[in-house]
């Protein structure tokens, strides 16, 4: 009996190190970071500054797949159904985890339940947008315009669901003027007709917009975070404009399936607060106008709880539909 629980010991004593020997080799084959936007917004640029990060570090691939529609939802799906082995990653934004929830009334997935968050990592900005054929310089100017030609101006938005949407719908909300909303499959497919004057408006992201401003192709006119963006001083909030509390600001991490082993976790939780605090990294997001977060997956997940009934009242208070 005795050589029998010894023998037992044993085994669990080898398997146990065998199953730490496995999790330990993380990552050892070619993992994927999916993005629900096209190629060149933000998600994508910062997913492919982290992909290329761990790559280095580790000595495997990280590759990023784009894989835009329904605000981010089919990208946000597909992790949610991977398997929970890290090999499988999505940058997740708050249009499909926090947004969306009150905007569909059934989704594929649970934002809580079927994700491990790994750590958030920036928080961008929308920029109000125009083309320069449209005669406005300023907010009011822009609330004048709409007031005085109802249903004929229209927005942009990357998706329903997406910062970008919510933006357009608060802005007609506050401004109390009627804007035809213009759903596309993220940004870069939507600057085409932005620039071309085929539509009128975009609350479109920081990282799209300025290049564009100040060449001389949009006009930006006030920027949808509460405080003025470093990277644009001299461009008003939408508070300042006008629309006092007005904040519609997007957010992105790291997010692994739930059930993911928590080795795995702790492995891409270091790397990516490490990868946000080198000087490099910070000067590319400098560069871009967002703002590196880097927090514990815990703090994450008090995040996604909080804004959720938070936006859900905003929801319902501007009246937004789906089919906007």
């Amino acid at each position: 009996m005795k050589l029998a629980a010894n023998l037992f010991a044993a085994l669990l004593v080898l398997l146990a190190a065998q199953t730490a020997s496995a999790q330990s080799s993380y990552p050892n084959r070619p993992t994927k970071i999916l993005v629900g936007f096209t190629p060149g917004t933000a998600p994508d640029l910062v997913a492919r500054i982290l992909a290329d990060r761990f790559s280095e570090v580790w000595g495997t691939p990280f590759v990023v797949e784009n894989i835009p529609g329904a605000g981010s939802n089919i990208a946000t799906d597909r992790v949610a159904k991977a398997t929970a082995d890290g090999y499988t990653l999505l940058m997740g934004g708050n249009s499909s985890l926090v947004i969306n929830p009150s905007l569909y009334e059934i989704l594929p997935f649970d934002p809580l339940k079927d994700f491990a968050p790994i750590s958030q990592v920036f928080i961008a900005a929308n920029v109000l947008a125009v083309p320069p054929e449209l005669p406005v310089k300023t907010v009011a100017e822009l609330v004048a315009l709409a007031k005085a030609e109802p249903g004929k101006l229209s927005y942009g938005h990357a998706g329903v669901g997406t910062s970008q949407h919510l933006a357009g719908e608060l802005f007609k909300y506050m401004a109390h003027v009627d804007i035809r909303p213009v759903p596309y499959r993220g940004t870069t497919a939507m600057m085409p007709d932005l620039l071309a004057h085929r539509i009128s408006m975009s609350f479109a992201n920081i990282v799209n917009v300025l290049p564009l401003a100040r060449e001389g192709k949009l006009r930006a006119l006030a920027i949808t975070s509460i405080k003025r963006s470093a990277l644009a001083p001299d461009l008003p909030t939408m508070a300042e404009s006008g629309f006092p509390g007005f904040e519609a600001v997007p957010w992105f991490g790291l997010i692994a399936p739930s059930g993911t082993p928590k080795d795995v976790l702790d492995k891409l939780h270091g790397e990516t607060v490490k990868a946000l605090a080198m000087p490099e990294v910070r000067k590319k997001f400098d560069e871009l106008g967002l703002e590196p977060v880097g927090n514990t997956p815990a703090e994450f997940t008090a995040i996604i709880k909080k804004e959720t009934p938070e936006w859900a009242k905003v929801i319902k208070d501007a009246g937004i539909k789906l089919g906007n």
